[in-house]
């Protein structure tokens, strides 16, 4: 299938994806996962682009995968093993690509996140999400446990919560999802687009160069012990201070200017 699953549009150092199942609210079906690979291929090293924005078209963000499809392929492939194994192991890849991206990614959250594609929301870097969006890992309910959407799910919110929403199948609201950590802002959901915008715009205004080795820095320290996440912090810094752009990016504070960046 054409990648117009999943479109594209670039503006100002910020590259907009759109997730383009409506009818089938956005499910991961395998030509969506194989088109976000290839996008997070293309992002990766595209030097221009600062921030990634992903949403979904229609009335929801990401039901999570193709259940119909999921069926299909449990038929066709000798009970389904090979290919839920290859299944689950694309669609880790996207997941992490999207942490691993050196852009940071923010979602931007309408109607429903369910499943995997809550785990989308928390794969993400940052997310804004509008009023009366609906987030759950509701696999249990149809006797499958989330348990792939719970990786990410339980880096994001603290453990009981997240333990909570996978073995109860409910759903939390944005507000609750804002307050144990899933997303960063809550917005009227005319506003959805114009603040989303807004927070890639400001980041898409720092130091690209700074922002990207920061976020690698952030991903590869979390899971250190104290000592360590400091050692490497500090190669990272110095690393980040010995660069013309920082260097002039302080000059210009202190002289209380804008900052002439090569980047």
């Amino acid at each position: 299938m054409e990648d117009d699953i999943l479109l594209r549009q670039d503006r100002n150092y910020v590259a907009e994806l759109t997730l383009n199942r409506p009818a089938a609210l956005n499910a991961l079906s395998d030509d969506m996962l194989a088109a976000m690979t290839r996008q997070i291929v293309a992002l990766s090293a595209d030097r221009d682009i600062r921030v990634v924005i992903l949403r979904g078209a229609g009335k929801a963000f990401c039901a999570g995968h193709d259940l119909r499809e999921m069926q299909a392929g449990r038929q066709a492939e000798d009970r389904g093993a090979d290919y839920f194994a290859d299944l689950f192991a694309r669609c880790a890849a996207v997941m992490s690509g999207l942490t691993r991206l050196p852009q940071p990614v923010i979602a931007e959250v309408h109607g429903i996140a369910t499943a995997a594609g809550c785990q989308l929301v928390a794969s993400c870097d940052m997310a804004v999400a509008a009023e009366g969006t609906r987030f759950g890992v509701n696999g249990v309910n149809i006797g499958l446990f989330c348990s792939t959407p719970m990786v990410a799910l339980s880096r994001n919110v603290p453990r009981k919560h997240a333990f909570e929403m996978l073995t109860t199948g409910g759903f939390i609201d944005a507000a609750r999802a804002e307050q144990i950590g899933l997303v960063n802002h809550v917005v009227p959901a005319e506003d959805l687009t114009d603040r989303t915008r807004a927070l890639a715009d400001v980041v898409a205004g720092k130091l690209g160069a700074a922002v990207k080795i920061g976020k690698r820095a952030f991903y590869d320290q979390i899971d250190m012990d104290l000592d360590d996440a400091y050692a490497h912090a500090a190669t990272v810094m110095t690393e980040n201070m010995l660069w013309r752009d920082t260097d002039e990016g302080i000059a210009a504070f202190l002289e209380k200017r804008k900052p002439d960046w090569a980047e």
